[in-house]
């Protein structure tokens, strides 16, 4: 059984970056399925929505992260148990775009440094123990610099800022995200993709093909 997460902060192009991996691995003719977080089209992402949209206050730190990290958490619980848990069961490779790395990501910026190691180990109990989601075998962690992934979002809503959700919004926070990010790529073994290049976006092709080559190196997939 094989668990591929793709992980990154928002406008470093996961979604992009899901779709070619994901076009990849059906011509290589290996069962897969293709999954993404928040999943949106579900009602188990209402608080979610709630959240990102400033229901419960205008900062991304309005919410305390063990309670954001609920949200997601229930979202996913809820998407596995629905939707893909007989696939993962069966053998076939699962692709997420997100997953509970992502709560790592963002919901440690609002912690001292200290709380940091606890966070973890709660947020590790309760998605991969008390709630048996399937923990990844493989995180490849999209790093794209935050003032890089500024412009891509600024192009995505055309400039209007207004579309941004309370973390695309908050430079200082996907600052410290990015902080955040590279500390549990380094705990926990992620694969770091570099995605920038002096100010610039890398090609999507020129990542893809990085994201092709780690996998192989870790013999998860190869074509």
């Amino acid at each position: 059984m094989s668990l591929i997460v793709i992980e990154g902060l928002d406008g470093s192009g996961k979604g992009t970056q899901s779709q070619l991996l994901y076009t990849a691995m059906q011509q290589s003719g290996r069962p897969c399925r293709k999954i993404s977080f928040p999943n949106y089209e579900s009602p188990s992402s209402a608080l979610v929505k709630m959240y990102l949209a400033g229901e419960f206050g205008k900062q991304a730190d309005s919410v305390n992260a063990y309670a954001a990290s609920t949200f997601y958490a229930v979202d996913r619980y809820a998407s596995f148990k629905k939707d893909w848990e007989p696939e993962y069961n069966a053998g076939s490779l699962i692709l997420a775009d997100r997953y509970t790395t992502s709560n790592m990501v963002y919901q440690l910026t609002k912690l001292p440094r200290g709380e940091w190691e606890p966070f973890l180990a709660w947020l590790s109990d309760l998605e991969y123990q008390k709630m048996g989601l399937p923990r990844p075998d493989c995180v490849l962690y999209l790093d794209m610099p935050v003032e890089v992934s500024q412009q891509l979002l600024t192009g995505r809503y055309q400039g209007d800022s207004a579309k941004k959700d309370i973390h695309e919004a908050n430079v200082g926070f996907l600052q410290q995200c990015r902080e955040s990010a590279l500390y549990a790529a380094q705990k926990f073994g992620w694969t770091v993709i570099p995605c920038a290049r002096e100010g610039s976006p890398l090609p999507r092709e020129e990542i893809a093909r990085a994201v092709l080559q780690k996998l192989k190196e870790v013999g998860i997939f190869l074509c």
